[in-house]
């Protein structure tokens, strides 16, 4: 369910945010799955002839990748099933379901969350109801629904096909942070949560490319519907009951309960068992063994037979495994029901390999089938971690390295300078708007910059498509008819969703081309977080209220104004911002003032705005990382740690340089006016976060997260 608490992987503030919030977004293997690859891992130009997959290879494997201190490090419990020509290569528990317990990880018995694994077992179901004539793959989803009320302005109708492939259109809706919870007697129909949540479509559907939880859920009511029955009858008695998955479900209730591993966070700790919304989650919400799933991939790789049993026919099979649409050839985005790859350095993602990745607070999984090696492989764990971006490269440059090795393409057309410029500008991830990245055109090469990576050369490899300089991972375009960029997808921040390219910013009548702050107030017009008209004024030295700076924050992160009614201030009330104050308390982000009172329309100081962010990154970030940074001028003692984090991370504008000594003089009792507040902004967009905090923490002598 790509549920991530938006992992620490882009160390944009942003993820800390919604950590600290729980924001749950089921994001694809989102904003995890296509980590920069670990300094351990070979370069694909350098694998090894293939081992043949045997129980003996396969066991020795596990054994070498399983002790590696990289992998204990991430490791509490997991499953591992591989799956070859019909039959089971090995199936083995590695680590414990429950540390506390010592109980360790059966392979028949222990059940995982599999989180968004389980879309691939919804589109088998929606398959089979093709395959029956009561779906149509071309059909508006509403022909099965009845009409749902939502917005789409484009004529043009979200199809059955648009809900497998993740090309609905929508408006992100993702899983939010109540659907995790304690309530484990409240029923909350498919049906019910699809009718209070419906989002608009905002892009003409067919046309672009989001990894979309709400369509998969949406599918499961489609299937309900389709059916006659209850989603999970129906999946029991037409997917699990063929296949023989007796420890499968999609309610956690009976031995699904009884044999849930434990789940645990990043650190170790013991997560609390938590129940999810809608009751039943065709999305995320399903509950296997590493047997059970292993008994899906023979099946399916057997043309969707499982011995006299056959939940699919051998041509739907193959439809499921042709990707359905690319912004390359070699950057896949869906099939009907799997998904692309992560990327190798050199090879990005086969389309010959089809995958499903899941996460849930605790758990994550990874299937992989190779279906012209007839081969399948599952690997399932309790502990929030990246070992599934270990395991997937390690296997597939052991066994099967022709897919790892560096790409072959014909011959094109190399671009010039002037040429290159058409991808240029700002483009914000569909998913998760927050992740940012900058292309632009420096000493005649294409080079992109976000938060997680900071500044490197795309180099042209194919029409559309380049290879990243640091990793040799590629990024692609989508063109407009007007010869402009319009989406990009690349393999750091999201590669399960494209990344939309803004218009150009136009400033303002008081801040032209050649004004200092320029360049941070054009990047948040083309955002869409400032008015992006050049014949209105800005006031760029006016001063920015409370209220203001805590909504802009909120806003450019991705989060909306808290439901919660009863509020923390009562100056508060009936304030158009209340819903964003609130949710800043609510995050840790903001305290009142001694007199209890918030104080919203009250100009807002330099250094209590940088309290407000120290609040969330100190998770993160602990003052030690910058004791040695130098000020200058005054700054009260309250805020002394909050303004060091500030300097030391670049959050400040042109106008703020380091005196002879290196000390810096935040002006902290100073008003933050308009321009310096887009240029933290700008700066909490841009700037490489990690990178810096890595280097201070070097310095410190290891100290840090």
């Amino acid at each position: 369910m790509k549920l991530s608490l938006l992992r620490r992987r882009s160390a944009f503030w942003t993820r800390t945010v919604l950590s600290a919030a729980l924001v749950l977004t089921l994001t694809a293997p989102a904003v995890q799955a296509a980590a920069v690859p670990p300094a351990s891992a070979p370069p694909a130009a350098a694998t090894a002839a293939a081992k043949p997959l045997t129980t003996e290879n396969a066991a020795a494997f596990l054994k070498q990748f399983f002790s590696s201190d990289a992998v204990k490090a991430q490791l509490s419990g997991a499953v591992v099933v591989v799956v070859k020509d019909g039959k089971t290569v090995i199936e083995e528990g590695f680590g414990f379901a429950d540390k506390d317990a010592k109980s360790k990880v059966d392979p028949d018995k222990t059940v995982f969350r599999l989180a968004s694994v389980s879309k691939t077992f919804t589109a088998t179901a929606a398959m089979q109801l093709v395959e029956q004539g009561k779906l149509d793959l071309k059909a508006d989803f509403q022909v099965y629904t009845g009409p749902m009320a939502f917005d789409n302005p484009f004529g043009v109708p979200v199809t059955v096909g648009d809900l497998l492939t993740h090309t609905t259109g929508f408006r992100i809706q993702d899983p939010l942070p109540e659907d995790i919870n304690e309530d484990f007697t409240t029923k909350v129909s498919i049906e019910d949560y699809v009718v209070k949540h419906m989002p608009p479509v905002v892009r003409e559907p067919g046309t672009s490319y989001m990894y979309d939880n709400f369509a998969s859920l949406l599918l499961g009511l489609v299937v309900e519907k389709a059916s006659g029955m209850p989603y999970e009858d129906y999946m029991q008695q037409h997917v699990f009951a063929p296949l023989k998955m007796d420890s499968s479900g999609f309610l956690l209730e009976g031995k699904l309960k009884d044999n849930l591993a434990t789940a645990y966070d990043a650190t170790g700790k013991k997560v609390d068992l938590y129940n999810v919304t809608p009751t039943v989650m065709p999305h995320g919400g399903m509950l296997s063994t590493g047997d059970d799933v292993g008994r899906f991939m023979t099946a399916f790789l057997n043309g969707g037979a499982a011995g006299t049993n056959r939940i699919l026919k051998a041509d739907t099979v193959q439809s499921m495994e042709e990707y359905r649409s690319s912004i390359h050839p070699m950057l896949p985005n869906t099939t009907y029901g799997f998904e692309s790859a992560f990327q190798l350095p050199g090879a990005g993602s086969s389309p010959k390999i089809i995958t499903k990745a899941g996460d849930l607070i605790g758990f994550s999984s990874y299937m992989f089938l190779i279906p012209e090696q007839n081969t399948g492989v599952f690997i399932g764990y309790n502990q929030q971690s990246a070992l599934r971006e270990l395991f997937y490269p390690a296997f597939i440059q052991t066994f099967f390295p022709q897919y790892a090795a560096p790409v072959k393409l014909d011959a094109y057309k190399p671009m010039s300078a002037d040429a290159l410029k058409a991808f240029t500008g700002y483009y914000a991830d569909l998913r998760i708007k927050s992740l940012v990245s900058t292309v632009s055109v420096q000493n005649g090469a294409l080079t992109i910059n976000d938060a997680l990576l900071g500044s490197r050369k795309l180099i042209q490899i194919d029409d559309n498509l380049f290879k990243d300089e640091l990793t040799g991972k590629l990024t692609g375009f989508a063109m407009k008819d007007g010869g402009q960029s319009a989406y990009m997808k690349e393999p750091y921040l999201n590669p399960f969703s494209y990344a939309q390219k803004g218009p150009d910013g136009v400033g303002y009548a008081d801040v032209p081309a050649s004004h200092a702050y320029a360049t941070p107030v054009r990047m948040l017009q083309s955002l869409g977080y400032l008015t992006n008209d050049a014949t209105v004024s800005f006031q760029p030295d006016s001063g920015v209220t409370r209220a203001q700076y805590v909504r802009l924050m909120l806003e450019s992160s991705g989060l909306k104004g808290s439901t919660t009614e009863k509020l923390a201030f009562p100056d508060v009330k009936g304030h158009p911002d209340a819903a964003y104050i609130q949710q800043a308390v609510e995050l840790g982000m903001i305290e009142g003032t001694a007199s209890g009172e918030f104080q919203p329309d009250r100009v807002i100081s330099r250094q209590e705005a940088a309290v407000m962010i120290w609040r969330l990154y100190s998770v993160q970030y602990p003052d030690k990382l910058f004791e040695k940074v130098k000020l200058s001028g005054t700054t009260d003692k309250w805020a002394v740690p909050a303004v060091k984090m500030a300097v030391a991370l670049g959050l400040y504008g042109p106008d703020f340089k380091p005196d002879a000594k290196g000390a810096v003089d935040y002006k902290s009792r100073a008003a933050l006016s308009k321009k310096e507040n887009a240029a933290i902004l700008y700066a909490l967009f841009t700037n490489p976060i990690d990178q810096i905090v890595a280097k201070l923490s070097q310095q410190a002598g290891g100290g840090g997260k």
